[in-house]
């Protein structure tokens, strides 16, 4: 959101798919969204790079996809991951988070085959309010979490 970039007004996947709220829609010029949508295409691209190495995502055609995510607020990233899985023909698409608001939740059943959300508070204004600490990992911190992951898959398999 141009007042709140906190508040994701809606997200895009890095094949193209886009959603943007109902809500973000009536409050926000599209001028705005564009400009917004032209900056996530780069950090997507970022991301490839850095995350990735520049390689493609892999076929998810008949595949099952878990999308996991740190908790769920107004779900716009999920959203726009699901239309991926969905244009690229997924087989199954499942949601998991550990904490979500009702509504969205609700909303997420409709759409996928299965959502595993571990807790739905009463009152849910932020996903920061499930957590003691809050953060965004930094490039370096995801790429020691996939490095891990890596050697301990690998080393599982021996």
């Amino acid at each position: 959101h141009p007042g709140n970039p906190e508040y994701a007004i809606g997200a895009i996947a890095e094949d193209g798919s886009v959603y943007i709220s109902a809500r973000a829609r009536e409050e926000v010029a599209q001028e705005a969204i564009d400009r917004a949508t032209e900056k996530q295409k780069q950090e997507i691209q970022r991301r490839i790079e850095i995350l990735r190495q520049g390689k493609p995502l892999p076929s998810l055609e008949g595949k099952t996809v878990i999308l996991v995510d740190d908790g769920i607020a107004t779900g716009a990233t999920l959203f726009a991951a699901i239309k991926m899985c969905r244009n690229q023909k997924a087989g199954k698409v499942v949601v998991a988070a550990p904490v979500s608001g009702r509504e969205k939740k609700k909303e997420l059943q409709e759409l996928v085959d299965e959502v595993v959300v571990l807790e739905t508070p009463k009152v849910y204004f932020a996903v920061s309010q499930a957590y003691e600490a809050f953060y965004d990992l930094t490039d370096a911190e995801a790429l020691a979490f996939m490095d891990r992951w890596k050697k301990e898959g690998t080393a599982a398999k021996e």
